[in-house]
């Protein structure tokens, strides 16, 4: 039992030190003759997004109130007094 578990321990640990070597699928003189051929294009847009990130700003806003919040109710029990009677 104890090998099986080392064995999948090394296979485990195998898998992951080679995954970044097996996604890169094509060495840099294969990606540039690759590149070369294909030319892409961009979608023209008629209208531009007027939003500005305001979505990343609300979540800001709304995970510093939390902490804020947190804080405060951890700070502001100041019953010393004892629990029982």
């Amino acid at each position: 039992m104890r090998f099986g578990k080392l064995s999948l321990a090394a296979i485990a640990a195998a898998s992951l030190v080679s995954a970044p070597v097996m996604a890169q699928s094509l060495s840099p003189a294969a990606k540039a003759a690759a590149t070369s051929k294909v030319k892409r294009a961009g979608a023209s847009t008629k209208e531009e997004n007027k939003l500005g990130g305001g979505s990343g700003v609300i979540i800001a806003v709304l995970a510093a109130a939390a902490v804020i919040a947190g804080i405060v109710i951890a700070a502001g029990n100041n019953d010393d007094g004892p629990t029982s009677p």
